[in-house]
C-alpha cells in the first residue's frame, strides 16, 4: 500500500516546492485565486498538489495510461482557453501580464526573433525540455491537447508517412518571417494578422488531417516547436527503447498517436524522432517491451520517475501557464 502512495506523495512535494517560491517571491499574484481573494492562493498550491498526486496516482495504478494523458491535457486545455476567453470578455485579471499575447506554440519561437528578447514561454519552455524531455508535445502544450482529443476520434492502424523537409521548411519559414518583421519593423497590425493565419492554419490541420488520419498531424507536421522538441529532447537523460526479443507484433502502432513506430523502428530498437514519451503504446506491447530508460535504473521505476516529473510540471502550468 506504501509504495502505491508514494510517487504520489513525491508529486505532491515537488509541485509544492515550486509554487511556494512562486508564490512567496513574485511581486504580481500568479495564482488565480490569489487573484481573485487574496490569501487564497496558499489553498490552490495545496490543491494542484494533491491533483498532481492523484494523476500520478491513477497513471501508474490504473493501466490506462493514455486515457488519463489525453483527460488531464483535455483539462490544462479547457482551463488555458477559457480563461483566455473570459480574460477577452473583459476581465483581465484571468489574464496572468493584464495583456493578451497569441496562444499559438510558434509564437514562442517567433516571438524572441522578432522582440530580440527572451521572454517568460521560452524559459518555461526550455525549462520543460531539460527536466522531462519531449512532455511539452505530450501532456504540457495546450494546443497540443486539441490535437489529441481530435486525434483520438480514430483509432485504426494508420501512418502519416510525413516528410522531414515539410516540417523543416515551415520552421525556417516562421523564423525567417519573424526576423523580416523585425527588420522592416513591421506594425502590430500586420504581426496580428499573420499570427493569427498560422494559428487558422494549424486550426485546420487539427480539424481536418489529424481527425481524418487519427494522428497528431498538427504536432508532427506543422507545428515548429515540434521540431525542435524532437531533437532538443536529448538533453535529457530519458529514453524510450524497445528490447531486442520483440516480436514485431505491430500491436504498437496504432497506439502512437505521433506517428513514432514503425517495422525500421522495432529493428533499431527505438521509436522514431517524433516519439515524445507518452507511453500510449506501452499498454499494448503483452510482453511489456517498450520500456523507459534512465542511466542504470530499472525500467519500472525509470517510467515512475517520468511521469512524476511530467505530472508535476503539468500540475504546476496547470497552476501558472496562461496568457
Amino acid at each position: 500500500m506504501y509504495s502505491k502512495f508514494k510517487f504520489p506523495g513525491i508529486a505532491f512535494l515537488i509541485v509544492i516546492a515550486i509554487l511556494i517560491p512562486v508564490h512567496t517571491q513574485v511581486s504580481r499574484p500568479m495564482l488565480m485565486l490569489e487573484r481573485l481573494v487574496p490569501g487564497y492562493g496558499w489553498i490552490e498550491i495545496i490543491l494542484l498538489g494533491f491533483y498532481a498526486g492523484f494523476i500520478v496516482f491513477k497513471m501508474l495504478n490504473s493501466g490506462n495510461t493514455a486515457r488519463w494523458r489525453l483527460r488531464i491535457w483535455g483539462i490544462f486545455s479547457v482551463v488555458f482557453f477559457g480563461q483566455l476567453i473570459i480574460g477577452l470578455s473583459g476581465l483581465e485579471v484571468f489574464l496572468m501580464t493584464g495583456t493578451l499575447h497569441f496562444p499559438i506554440p510558434a509564437v514562442i519561437l517567433a516571438g524572441p526573433v522578432y522582440r530580440l528578447e527572451i521572454g517568460f514561454m521560452p524559459i518555461l519552455f526550455l525549462s520543460t525540455l531539460i527536466l522531462s524531455g519531449p512532455a511539452w508535445c505530450a501532456q504540457l502544450c495546450y494546443f497540443g491537447a486539441l490535437d489529441g482529443l481530435a486525434s483520438a476520434k480514430n483509432k485504426k492502424p494508420k501512418t502519416l508517412y510525413y516528410k522531414k523537409k515539410i516540417r523543416w521548411t515551415i520552421l525556417f519559414v516562421v523564423i525567417l518571417i519573424a526576423m523580416l518583421l523585425r527588420l522592416f519593423q513591421a506594425g502590430p497590425v500586420l504581426v496580428i494578422i499573420l499570427t493569427a493565419a498560422f494559428g487558422i492554419g494549424g486550426l485546420s490541420v487539427i480539424l481536418f488531417r489529424s481527425r481524418k488520419k487519427g494522428l497528431m498531424s498538427h504536432c508532427t507536421e506543422y507545428c515548429p516547436v515540434g521540431v525542435i522538441v524532437s531533437y532538443l529532447k536529448f538533453v535529457n537523460p530519458f529514453r524510450v527503447v524497445i528490447q531486442s526479443d520483440c516480436t514485431h507484433c505491430q500491436l504498437c502502432f496504432s497506439h502512437c498517436p505521433y506517428d513514432a513506430l514503425s517495422p525500421d523502428d522495432l529493428m533499431k530498437g527505438r521509436p522514431g524522432i517524433t516519439c515524445t514519451y507518452c507511453g500510449d503504446c506501452m499498454q499494448s506491447c503483452k510482453k511489456d517491451l517498450i520500456q523507459y530508460k534512465l542511466f542504470n535504473v530499472k525500467p519500472v521505476l525509470a517510467k515512475k520517475i517520468w511521469f512524476v516529473l511530467t505530472v508535476s510540471l503539468h500540475a504546476v502550468f496547470l497552476g501558472l501557464a496562461r496568457i
